[in-house]
């Protein structure tokens, strides 16, 4: 989904964020789901966060006009009841349900033009490359958005799916202006933002005018920011917290022997690796960046990171993802290769700067592990461990050399990632500094190939080659990991990480 997307608080702010979570809230009832994480959100801006965290709380807040099911493996309505698609593929006819923003305003086509068009043409749209696409959107009238785009694009209608594509209130959005309306925003989604203490937590309660409001159990959702993981997960035990998300893989055999809790193994499109900044010499050198990946042992990292819950990755296209690539080079551990590589690239008394997020056991134990492997090489990894509030800023401007992240797929389309760390501007290709004009040319190819078996065969090419430039390094796959009590039913993630709290009850 997405910036950083695992963008931590340190775990200094642990022991104020443990009191915090006692303390009475506004709505501490029954109804009102507590849900721990490590992190706060950034912004209610859907065009403006890349974090799973933001999407994530924002699927709950927002609506979309096609939405993802709970399989993660099929599209379905949305705001959108239905939609026509014209037979050379280039116009989209999307017909508009009887729906309702959380200030009692109708949802129409002119606030559904508005959304495209800042996802489209915004400056600060993190999102822009995959909505070039649209050429013109009009109103045939108040229900019913016409949208043509510059010849077919096969991931079009799936990329309507993603949170950035989120619906805004045009008339609140230019009333309010967007740095509130990002704050505070008009909700057209199951839950209204009642209010927001910034690294603390999200506080929302349900929003009667949802066109779904009868599906909604619930009468709020706090969202706690707890960053320390140990603490977080006393708090779910102790039923302070009624769940908790990202629960590190060591504790999770121990949870699962806890009667008063349910541990969620959840199919996720997960994968960390680990960010190269290519801008800096000699990791600009494609021998360099290939010795790494030979010296990183990926299955010592799973086994002993990861407690074997994990999956060794070797491509950026997560395993069980349309066209995954099961056949791609996936470099083993090998030291004297490693070597040799260093040797031809003329590189000697290698020093990186390893950047990473404290409070997070499993990127720490990680890091510890890849500089130990690292340094079997002769490469000396400098662990600079920060608050996750400053490492997002280091990333962005570059101040970095390695530094490890995490993606879960938003789209059921591979054209997002592809797009967002192979083929993108202005993000700097996720801010690796990776440029390749070949991959770039392929990326912008495969999204108007029509074809399935030819855009598959280029979305193959594209791994093969991402593999071989060592656009960053491919650690492991592995599941959503999170634990709830007992008494909380339907608090499951799809496999691109969307809560479906509207369906959630607590008993």
């Amino acid at each position: 989904m997405l910036g950083r997307r695992n963008m931590w608080f340190g775990a200094a702010a642990a022991a104020f964020l443990s009191f915090a979570t006692v303390a009475p809230t506004v709505a501490q009832a029954d109804t009102v789901l507590t849900i721990g994480r490590r992190e706060g959100s950034s912004t209610f801006d859907p065009i403006k966060t890349a974090q799973n965290i933001d999407f994530w709380v924002f699927s709950n807040v927002y609506d979309v006009l096609v939405r993802v099911d709970k399989t993660g493996t099929k599209l379905e309505p949305g705001l959108a009841e239905s939609w026509d698609v014209s037979g050379d593929g280039s116009v989209y006819t999307f017909h508009l349900r009887d729906a309702k923003f959380s200030d009692g305003a109708p949802i129409t086509a002119d606030d559904v033009i508005f959304t495209l068009t800042r996802i489209r043409d915004d400056e600060g749209s993190l999102w822009s490359d995959s909505y070039k696409v649209i050429k013109d959107m009009t109103a045939s009238d108040a229900k019913t958005v016409v949208i043509t785009l510059d010849g077919p694009s096969a991931p079009f209608l799936s990329s309507l799916a993603m949170p950035g594509t989120s619906i805004l209130s045009k008339a609140g959005f230019e009333e309010m202006g967007a740095e509130a309306y990002a704050e505070k925003p008009i909700a057209s989604g199951a839950f209204v933002v009642e209010d927001w203490l910034r690294g603390d937590r999200v506080i929302l309660k349900k929003n009667p005018e949802f066109w779904q409001a009868d599906r909604v159990k619930l009468d709020g959702v706090e969202w706690i920011s707890v960053p320390d993981d140990n603490t977080r997960i006393l708090q779910v035990q102790s039923g302070e917290l009624d769940a908790a998300i990202f629960v590190p893989f060591s504790r999770i055999a121990d949870l699962q022997t806890d009667p008063d809790l349910t541990v969620h193994l959840d199919k996720s499109t997960r994968e960390d690796h680990l960010l190269i900044n290519h801008s800096h010499p000699p990791l600009d050198n494609k021998l360099v960046r290939q010795a790494l990946d030979y010296a990183i042992d990926k299955k010592a990292i799973v086994d002993a990171v990861t407690f074997g819950i994990g999956k060794e990755a070797y491509s950026y296209i997560p395993d069980g993802a349309l066209y995954h690539y099961a056949d791609n080079l996936n470099r083993p551990h090998d030291v004297a290769k490693a070597k040799a590589l260093l040797a031809e690239a003329g590189v000697t008394d290698l020093t990186l700067d390893y950047v990473l997020s404290a409070g997070n056991q499993v990127e720490e134990q990680t890091a510890i592990l890849i500089q130990q492997q690292l340094a079997e090489v002769g490469i000396t990894a400098t662990l600079r461990k920060m608050d996750a509030s400053q490492t997002w800023d280091l990333l962005v401007a570059g101040e970095y050399d390695l530094s490890m992240l995490y993606w879960t797929n938003d789209v059921l389309d591979p054209d997002q990632k592809t797009t967002f760390v192979l083929g993108h501007d202005s993000n700097m290709n996720y801010m690796t500094r990776y440029e390749n004009p070949t991959v770039k040319q392929l990326v912008a190819d495969a999204r108007v190939e029509m074809d399935p078996a030819k855009r598959e065969q280029m979305y193959v090419d594209l791994q093969k080659m991402a593999k071989d430039d060592v656009n960053w390094i491919d650690l492991y796959y592995s599941p959503y990991c999170n634990v709830s009590r007992k008494t909380i039913e339907g608090f499951d993630q799809n496999p691109l990480g969307r809560f479906f709290l509207e369906d959630t009850v607590k008993n």
